[in-house]
């Protein structure tokens, strides 16, 4: 099982990738939402803003079913999903990656990936 520097780090890698998503078109398809990622193996949830700019940094979060868009993942899945181990359309086929979020949100975070 990963521990808690090791989802940090997944976390940030993901961020990284956002990142090199060319701006104009992240832009494009990107608009202000909460995004909540819960780990529940090891019992944490992380919380950071994604909006036209980019995708703030992941901080620890206490409620994580109020962000608007709520990811669930278990830490060894997340650290595969950040290595591009796993796809994130393989690990929520297998029940691995859960999102919850509205139908257009899904639409818009799929054009960004």
């Amino acid at each position: 099982m990963a521990n808690e520097e090791d989802c940090r780090a997944a976390l940030g890698r993901i961020a990284a990738r956002l990142a090199e998503v060319d701006a104009d078109r992240f832009a494009e398809h990107a608009v202000e939402r909460t995004i909540s990622c819960r780990i529940p193996d090891l019992g944490l949830a992380y919380r950071s803003r994604l909006h036209a700019g980019g995708l703030d940094g992941f901080e620890p979060d206490g409620d994580p079913g109020t962000a608007q868009v709520r990811l669930t993942v278990d830490s060894d899945d997340l650290v595969a999903l950040a290595r591009d181990e796993l796809s994130p359309a393989k690990a929520w086929a297998a029940g691995r990656l859960r999102i919850e979020a509205s139908l257009l949100d899904l639409i818009r975070l799929r054009r960004l990936l």
